[in-house]
This record gives structure tokens, C-alpha cells and sequence, in this order.
């Protein structure tokens, strides 16, 4: 199953989902209504409501708090962009400026806090103090990954284990939350409450991962942000943390060097050798895919559905997309 038929089968409830974020966008100050729809829709796939939206239907959960879910999820996502774009000094995403190059750093951060502040009006409203635990902590860890990212830039010493620990935080707590809430509001068992959970850890994981490689792999047009972004801003990810523990000397201080001064974009060409004489992108990929495989092995307690297929489905795109 590719993303259009996955978007296809999800369309009525993402509409709903769009519907209720255009809403709950709305405000007397004019800047915030800008600058939100900008970045609200510029293009991204929903990834994450969108995984609210089939996990519920995967279980035939039909809900307006679960359209309220999702819609919460992606104006969180929506607020760490804001915000990771002003500490990434990015001027690039989706395929567009970003909001912090059009609008400015100080819009960009308020914006940001004003959709953290809404989605938890949302959040109030579903009056369930579950909801209320689960996305407060997982804001929380968020934040602290990217706090332990902002650490570690520029350390070429960092472990692939507290890597792992730093996407974890990042990236994939929100899609696990993203999953796991869906249990809470049907009230479905601890099992599949744990199921639905460990999903969206994985799956995160695995985006996580490929966007990794994709830095590496992909032009901007594909990505949607400029290629060698993580490499330019001494960012270690994965791939290059993988390259330093198996390559030869010279190699590794070419890293080394890349990383702590972040000037890697001047040895770009030395880096790819590297990288492909390593096989380290080959490595991160196939990291990718364990974890979509364990993603796709957490939901095999769901019934058997086109909904659950297109979770399946999902995972293996996580693991092998392109854009």
C-alpha cells in the first residue's frame, strides 16, 4: 500500500483533522494567524495525526476525540519545528522557507508557545487526566532531547546508544504518544494500549533514522531542506557516528574535524567516501529497518484490516522513503 492509498482510506477523518487545526488557528492577533497557517500547511504529510487517525480505525474507533487527538499531535509537532528551526538557524523545510526566515527568530518562538499553550486547552478539554499525563511528559522529554542534541553538537564522541536515546526523545516519543493515546481514549486493554505504544516508538525510530540518511542521499527538492543540513551544523547522526567507530585514522579525523568545527560541507566529497567506504549509510538504513520490523511485529494482536495494512504499510515507507 504506497502514501496516496494510505492518505486515500484516512481522507474523511484528516479532513476533519484540518478542519479542527484551521479552527483552532484562529486568533485576534493577526501574526499568529499568518505565521500559523504558513507553517501548519506547508506541505507536510500529517504523518503523525495520521497515525492517530488509522490506528483508530484500525480498531473501529469512531471518535471526536480522536480527531481532537490528532489534531493536538500535529499542533505539538508543528510548535518543535518552530522551535528547532530558530536553534538549527534553518532556512529550509518542506520544500519552503521556513517560517523563522520569513517572519523572523522572536515570531517564530511565540508562535511556537502559542501552539504548545493551545494544544493543551485541547488536551483540558478531552477531561482525561491520561491524555493529560501521557502528552505532558512526552512535550517535556521532547524537550529534553532536543536540549541533549543542542548538548552534543559538535561532540565527536558521542555513543550510538545515547544517539538512540536522543531520537527516542526527539522524534519518536511523540509518535508513541501519538499511538498509545488512541488505546487510552477507547479504552482498550493494557495489551493493545502497549501494542499501540510500542508502534509508534519504533516507527518514530525508523523516520528518524532514514531522515538520517536522507541527509546524505537526497537533494533539497527531494528532502524539502537542504541536503548535508545535520553534517553542516556538526550534527553527529548515526551515519557519521557509525563511519568514525569502523573507519580508518585518517578518516576518523576527517570527522572528527567536521563535527567539532563544523565545516564539514567544505569536505563534503571526502565525507561520502567515507561514508560509502564504511557502508555506513547502508548500516543506518538497516537500523531503520529493524525497527520498522519491530513496529510491524507490535501490532500483530490488531485485527486484520486495510487499517492495520496501512500501518504496516507505513513502516516499511518510514524505513525506504525518499522524501
Amino acid at each position: 500500500m504506497d502514501i496516496k492509498h494510505i492518505q486515500q482510506i484516512s481522507n474523511t477523518e484528516m479532513a476533519k483533522v484540518n478542519a479542527l487545526i484551521s479552527k483552532q488557528l484562529t486568533s485576534d492577533v493577526a501574526l499568529i494567524k499568518q505565521l500559523g497557517f504558513y507553517i501548519v500547511n506547508s506541505g507536510g504529510k500529517r504523518i503523525r495525526p495520521l497515525i492517530t487517525i488509522l490506528a483508530a480505525k484500525a480498531l473501529n474507533v469512531h471518535s471526536e476525540k480522536i480527531t481532537k487527538l490528532a489534531a493536538i499531535i500535529e499542533f505539538v509537532h508543528t510548535a518543535t519545528l518552530l522551535h528547532d528551526d530558530v536553534v538549527d538557524e534553518s532556512d529550509l523545510r518542506r520544500g519552503k522557507k521556513t517560517a523563522n526566515a520569513l517572519f523572523g527568530n522572536a515570531a517564530s518562538v511565540l508562535v511556537g508557545d502559542f501552539l504548545y499553550t493551545r494544544s493543551f486547552q485541547m488536551m483540558s478539554e478531552l477531561q482525561n487526566l491520561k491524555v493529560m499525563d501521557v502528552l505532558s511528559r512526552a512535550t517535556n522529554i521532547i524537550a529534553e532531547g532536543e536540549v541533549l542534541q543542542l548538548m552534543n553538537c559538535n561532540d565527536a564522541n558521542i555513543s550510538e546508544k545515547l544517539y538512540m536515546d536522543i531520537i527516542y526523545y526527539k522524534t519518536a516519543k511523540l509518535f508513541e504518544a501519538a499511538t498509545q493515546l488512541v488505546g487510552v481514549l477507547a479504552e482498550q486493554t493494557p495489551e493493545i494500549e502497549l501494542a499501540l505504544l510500542n508502534y509508534g516508538k519504533y516507527l518514530g525510530t525508523a523516520f528518524q533514522l532514514t531522515d538520517d540518511v536522507m541527509d546524505y542521499t537526497s537533494n533539497a527538492q527531494e528532502m524539502g531542506k537542504n541536503s548535508g543540513d545535520d553534517l553542516a551544523e556538526g550534527k553527529p547522526t548515526l551515519p557519521l557516528i557509525y563511519a568514525m567507530k569502523n573507519g580508518t585514522e585518517k578518516q576518523k579525523a576527517l570527522i572528527k574535524d567536521a563535527i567539532e568545527k563544523a565545516n564539514g560541507m567544505q569536505h563534503f566529497d571526502l565525507i561520502m567516501e567515507t561514508l560509502a567506504s564504511t557502508n555506513a549509510l547502508e548500516y543506518a538504513q538497516a537500523r531503520a529497518q529493524e525497527e520498522a520490523d519491530k513496529a510491524i511485529e507490535a501490532i500483530a494482536i490488531l485485527p486484520n484490516n486495510q487499517y492495520k495494512e496501512a500501518l504496516v504499510s507505513l513502516a516499511h515507507l518510514a524505513a525506504n522513503r525518499k522524501t
